[in-house]
């Protein structure tokens, strides 16, 4: 029998009866006035969008001072004013005095439904507004649902419906759970008229469960009780759940009533989910309080940060504190508003270029620090070793936070006087701990506990800023146009003389043989010249080649290499080398805060360490010697400030030029560049941009990178001007047709062509592995659940986590099909379950690469597996494109299905996915090929799908607008049957209410790589 929610707790929030028996299994925000049935639902309310706003919406009254006050924020700011404070000792009270919910403010009158405060100018209007007509609905759905789930009239059902963690070779024969319908009343006779699932009708089309009523007869009475059964039916792994519904009449009196039952059950495996399950509830993580820094003792600097010999003085180029000001307060409309009005020029041209970009520099420093304080250890524990002291920092090993050497940690005593710190140099850095050195006049012991606060390095920002800042600046290389376009295609000025092609694949594809002549006989001063390079089809190829004959054609020639990463600068050093090229004309230039165990062993030769083993650069007579330097973005500033001459390099390359800032390419092109010198960069604005943190910024345009900027001009027509300024490759060497076909339509104009080695991409064909025998692709349709853990914002899906075991496990006991570790890679678009994902596998595939679609950025294998994670049976209550997150971003979209050569299965949750119209185009495009496993879709998968910026709105606003008839069903039925009105007990917040944007997908976000 269920159990009556305590009023109690409905009301106050807690219940003081020793002697209660009611329900007391709920949680109740009293702001928001919503009733949780578990603690992590609502300590995930806790963080979204819809109770931060009514905690500054909020009226509150001070008993003490007898005054109204509107928001936490200026209730905790009343709470700590010297006059409360004051009148609070003079009444002999705290002045930690809970906050008091008036139900009458002055000029305000409130809303029993939406429990909100309306202005009386408002009041007459408010019940015709859509969201108190929505809440109203709510309120008799919930009302009408929870009588519905009681007893009545005497009768009684029992049994327990919810079959929990079934295993999937228990459940896909049938598993049975028997419920009894039982009468406690000798006088009565009852009916059974109707038995049903809620599945039957409305939106949800797909149900596992079957009930049966045993006997033929449907009478009860208090001698003859009346039996069923359900039985649980599912092949595929996931969560499922319905509505049991038993409508009854009392034949004496001839009325109806219903009485109802919810009905689960988690096909899965117990371990996992025992395994995985949230070792504590999520609660949102909690900023320590700001302290000021005032007073910095700074440590002693190791000795990496002297090992290149810069010339001259770094600028510092801090915020100014009217920007920080701005940043710090007001809603994002508010902000944007007012940096655009303040400090942004209207246009961006050659003259407002430099301060453009600065403030938006500024912008993500701003946020980065912001994002660097959720690492804050408020208990830290120091140990001393020598002449270090050792700090344990939770998520070092996942680079949450990012620590290098050469970083700076602030050490604090809360005993200590405000705003005093001590400034730790990082010396070390291990898997769990970091060694800090500190100033000779600290001293902690191992049983103080300190506040740790971790801050960003400034160095990389500051060397944008001095490239923004300087004084070479030409339009041929930031806005060319019509006057810089070369009058004909570059090509050898001696038609009889034939190129030696390093790389003898290239001279049979047009396009990258193409790009290469166009560079090698380029004239110098030309405006940038771009590979655009789709994936799989060869853009670094097509890059080192063109250095190859650059260097071969010219003498003189001399070309500095860059790339936002470091793996993708090693991928050139490690082609060039393999090309011949040896230590005395390739130079490989790292940052000294680089680890020599994370540099190739195959290409450690063409980089230099000093004395103390940490990376330089050789004497200034070596460095202008060599033919070609290669480093990272950022690290380009090393040529530039060791006082290598502006100009000695004739050709500036930058691949994955998509992937860094605008300001981080000008490092190398706005510090060495002169009128002579070739800049050329190769990339894809398709795949994913730069990794920005300030969604200000990325707004303001950070995100767009130089390579997309300069695609966007007149003068980088693909067709019109080939080989002038632009070359698209469009041979695709590593997918199968099918896995292109999707992402070549939406994304490349379908320009792309096949040209996959048929023994890798055809490698899964007419195998156990695929649905359909001549397509490659699988989507496999789950409907899990969404959780969160600790403190991490960050979701994890433990039902996805055991169908992609399941299908490693699968792909591996293959004995015909051999499948290793390296031929699989799995792509997550949340860190939390991509470390549920490494954990659940770790004893079944140690070696699979795990990871974020940035991590996959340039890198493909046989097999590629992507948890989409997200999953929602809140189809009224949430927005779902806000549910979707970042899933559904087209960048990301485009490089998880793009990495796999011959297999590309996604796990996800088809009604979730489909709000978005790139999702549900893709979905509807693998439904219709025949690769869809798991329970069907339940939408036409034949109906055109709406690409527009109103199509996600479409598709949400229809699945809730279905949710909301099914409950207006329900309603109406329950209001048609005479077993009297209750009082709704819960309570449900307001699709607006509950967005997901409040999430901090930053925590989400890899780190930039610094250095």
């Amino acid at each position: 029998m269920a159990k009556t929610t305590c009023p109690n707790i409905l009301n106050q929030g807690t219940c003081t009866d020793p002697g209660c028996r009611l329900n007391h299994n709920v949680y109740k925000c009293a702001l928001c006035s919503r009733i949780f049935s578990n603690q992590g639902a609502y300590n995930q309310h806790l963080s979204t969008k819809g109770h931060l706003k009514r905690t500054r919406e909020a009226f509150f009254f001070c008993t003490i001072c007898h005054k109204y006050v509107v928001g936490m924020n200026s209730w905790r700011s009343h709470t700590s004013s010297k006059r409360h404070v004051s009148k609070a000792s003079a009444q002999g009270l705290s002045p930690d005095v809970p906050p008091e919910e008036p139900k009458q403010f002055p000029g305000y009158r409130l809303c029993i439904v939406c429990n909100r405060q309306i202005p009386n100018q408002l009041w007459a209007n408010h019940p015709k507004q859509p969201q108190h007509k929505q809440r109203e609905l709510f309120l008799k759905f919930t009302s009408a649902l929870e009588e519905t789930e009681k007893d009545k009239n005497g009768l009684s059902v029992i049994g327990d419906f919810d079959f929990q963690i079934v295993d999937p070779d228990q459940v896909a024969s049938g598993v049975l759970r028997t419920g009894t319908i039982q009468s406690q009343v000798p006088s009565t006779q009852m009916t059974l008229m109707e038995v049903r699932l809620a599945s039957s009708k409305g939106q949800k089309a797909f149900s596992p469960f079957v009930v049966t009523i045993h006997g033929s007869s449907r009478t009860i009475t208090s001698r003859s009780p009346l039996t069923f059964s359900i039985k649980v039916s599912q092949a595929h792994l996931g969560r499922a759940e319905d509505r049991l519904e038993l409508l009854f009449e009392d034949v004496k009196l001839q009325s109806r009533f219903m009485i109802t039952r919810p009905v689960l059950v988690i096909v899965g495996s117990q371990a996992d989910h025992k395994l995985l399950k949230p070792k504590v509830p999520y609660v949102p993580r909690k900023r320590t309080e700001k302290q000021p820094e005032t007073n910095i003792i700074e440590g002693e600097a190791p000795p990496s940060t002297k090992a290149i010999p810069y010339v001259g003085k770094l600028p510092l180029a801090r915020i100014p504190k009217d920007l920080a000001d701005t940043l710090g307060t007001g809603s994002m409309k508010e902000i944007l508003n007012l940096v655009r009005r303040l400090y942004l020029p209207p246009v961006l041209n050659s003259e407002s270029y430099s301060g453009h970009f600065r403030h938006l520099l500024w912008m993500e420093e701003f946020q980065r620090d912001r994002d660097m304080e959720h690492y804050d250890i408020p208990d830290a524990r120091l140990s001393k070793h020598k002449s270090l002291y050792h700090l344990e920092v939770p998520g070092l090993a996942e680079k949450r936070p990012s620590v290098l050497v050469g970083d700076q940690i602030l050490i604090r005593d809360p005993r200590s006087a405000p705003g005093h710190w001590f400034s730790g140099w990082v010396y070390v850095v291990e898997k769990e701990e970091v060694g800090l050195k500190l100033g000779r006049s600290f001293t902690a012991l191992t049983s103080d506990r300190l506040l740790a606060r971790f801050k960003s390095n400034r160095i990389p920002m500051r060397r944008q800023h001095q490239a923004l800042v300087s004084a070479f600046f030409e339009d041929r290389l930031i806005f060319p146009t019509d006057l810089h376009l070369p009058r004909t295609i570059p090509q050898s000025p001696n038609p009889r003389s034939t190129i030696q092609w390093r790389n003898p694949l290239i001279a049979d594809n047009s396009p990258q043989k193409r790009a290469v002549l166009s560079i090698a006989y380029r004239e110098p001063g030309s405006m940038p010249f771009v590979i655009f390079g789709p994936p799989g089809t060869g853009k670094t190829v097509t890059l080192v080649e063109a250095i190859l004959q650059v260097l071969s054609i010219n003498s003189a020639s001399r070309i500095l290499a860059t790339a936002p990463s470091n793996s993708a600068a090693d991928l050139i050093v490690s082609r060039l080398a393999a090309a011949g090229l040896n230590p005395t004309d390739l130079f490989r230039a790292y940052a000294p805060s680089r680890s020599k165990l994370d540099v190739p062993t195959s290409i450690s030769s063409y980089s230099y360490r000093n004395a103390n083993g940490q990376f330089s650069v050789p004497p200034m007579s070596d460095m202008l010697r060599f033919r070609i330097i290669v480093t990272t973005c950022v690290s380009a500033s090393i040529v530039s400030g060791i006082g290598m001459p502006r100009g000695h390099f004739s050709h500036i390359f930058t691949d994955e030029a998509g992937q860094a800032t605008e300001p981080e390419v000008m490092i190398g092109i706005r510090m060495m560049a002169d009128k002579n010198t070739n800049v050329i960069l190769a990339g894809d604005p398709k795949q994913l941009g730069p990794i920005i943190r300030s969604s200000a910024a990325r707004i303001l345009g950070l995100e767009t990178s130089y390579l997309e900027r300069l695609m966007k001009r007149e003068v980088y027509d693909e067709v019109t001007d080939y080989g002038k300024s632009v070359v698209t490759l469009v041979k695709n060497f590593r997918s199968h047709n099918a896995i292109l076909q999707f992402p070549n339509e939406k994304f490349y104009r379908n320009q792309l062509q096949c040209h996959g080695d048929p023994r890798t991409i055809n490698f899964y064909l007419g195998s156990p592995h695929v649905v359909a025998s001549k397509f490659p692709v699988v989507f496999h349709s789950i409907s899990g659940k969404d959780d969160r853990e600790a403190s991490s914002p960050s979701f994890f899906n433990i039902d996805e986590v055991t169908l992609v075991k399941t299908l490693v496990q699968k792909l591996k006991s293959d004995k015909v099909l051999r499948t290793s570790d390296n031929d699989i890679g799995i792509i997550a678009p949340y860190h939390a379950q991509v470390l549920k994902i490494r954990k659940a596998l770790k004893p079944v595939a140690d070696a699979i690469k795990v990871g974020s679609v940035e991590e996959f950025q340039g890198q493909e294998r046989r097999v590629i597996i992507i948890s989409t994670v997200r999953s929602s049976k809140e189809f009224v209550e949430y927005d779902l494109r806000r549910t979707l997150g970042f899933v559904a971003n087209p960048r990301r979209f485009n490089v998880a299905v793009t990495r796999a050569q011959c297999l590309l299965y996604i796990v996800g949750d088809p009604t979730v996915l489909s709000i978005d119209p790139l999702w549900r185009a893709f979905l509807n495009y693998i439904h219709l090929s025949g690769g869809w496993k798991g329970p069907p879709p339940m939408w036409d998968t034949r109906e055109p799908v709406d690409e527009s910026e109103n199509g996600a709105g479409k598709y949400d606003a229809g699945v809730r607008k279905a949710a909301r008839e099914d409950m207006n069903e329900f309603t109406r039925m329950m209001e048609a049957m005479t077993f009297g009105g209750v009082q709704a007990l819960l309570d449900l917040e307001d699709a607006d209410g509950e967005e997901e944007g409040d999430v901090d997908h930053n925590e989400d976000q890899p780190w930039n790589e610094d250095e």
